[in-house]
């Protein structure tokens, strides 16, 4: 069974960092890609960044030159380094694997204050 355990969310004001995490268990072999998606109150769901098994990276418009995601493969961990948040980051951010199908984190709150 497949399990997504996330940590790291909080609440941070402006400008300050945030590094969450997401350990993957129950996986033989190697995962594919890697990401973390977030969700603001009565907003879709949306990407922030992706990383493959062989290290590529995407990343939102939004994101791009704050954020950092990461992965370690012996541990099937992947992180999001988050640097100079604002208030508009604010969200509930879901990381995901595609190992065959899709899994994903049941997700942690981020909250920035102004």
């Amino acid at each position: 069974q497949v399990q997504l355990v996330e940590s790291g969310g909080g609440l941070v004001q402006a400008g300050g960092s945030l590094r969450l995490s997401c350990a993957a268990s129950g996986i033989i072999g190697s995962i594919n890609t890697m990401g973390w998606y977030r969700q603001a109150p009565g907003k879709q769901r949306e990407l922030v960044a992706t990383i493959t098994s062989g290290g590529g990276t995407n990343y939102a418009d939004s994101v791009k030159g704050r954020f950092t995601i990461s992965r370690d493969n012996a541990k099937n961990t992947v992180y999001l380094q988050m640097n100079s948040l604002k208030p508009e980051d604010t969200a509930v951010y879901f990381c995901s694997i595609r190992w065959g199908p899709t899994y994903w984190g049941q997700g942690t709150q981020v909250t920035v204050s102004s």
